[in-house]
């Protein structure tokens, strides 16, 4: 299987299939980063996780337009589908 990696802005699989083994820590926290330099402090500890081919993402927000743009980047900058977006609104 060919590994994840970031390409253009966007964390793609290396090889032309779409099977892609799951993103080390390192590329999910370069993520969370990009996701939130896009947010500018709107989701509060925010962290994204790797599950059963696509992410996670928690933290806490204070509206739900924030919880859906978290959502948005993360989808963009990945191109992994979002299994659940755990967010908190506060």
């Amino acid at each position: 299987m060919a590994s994840a990696t970031f390409k253009e802005g966007s964390m793609t699989s290396t090889s032309q299939s779409r099977a892609c083994k799951a993103p080390d820590r390192e590329l999910l926290d370069e993520l969370e980063m990009r996701v939130q330099s896009c947010l500018g402090g709107r989701v509060q500890d925010l962290r994204i996780f790797y599950l059963e081919g696509g992410l996670v993402l928690r933290g806490r927000s204070h509206s739900y337009y924030a919880k859906q743009m978290a959502q948005h980047h993360a989808q963009e900058f990945s191109e992994l589908p979002i299994r659940a977006n755990e967010i908190e609104v506060i």
